[in-house]
């Protein structure tokens, strides 16, 4: 799906589809072109968004238990 831009009458910016005849298959404004563009979410980024979740809960798994240190010992004051 190609589009082509347009501008119409008004000087508003266009973008149009057109059919394997040539012929305009749908013709939407940039705006709202645009606008949908940004609300969806590509299959390229939706993997991305799995693979590097799945990288983070990996990382979580391995990390190991952090040691408490024994508390230092204070030597008997001499009197």
């Amino acid at each position: 799906m190609a589009r082509t831009p347009h501008r119409s009458t008004g000087g508003k910016k266009l973008y149009a589809v057109r059919d394997k005849e040539g012929q305009f298959e749908d013709i939407q404004t940039y705006k709202r072109a645009h606008g949908q563009d940004v609300k969806r979410v590509s299959k390229a980024e939706t993997a991305a968004k799995k693979a590097a979740k799945k990288k983070a809960a990996k990382a979580v798994v391995k990390k190991a238990p952090v040691k408490k240190k024994a508390a230092a010992k204070t030597a008997k004051k001499k009197k």
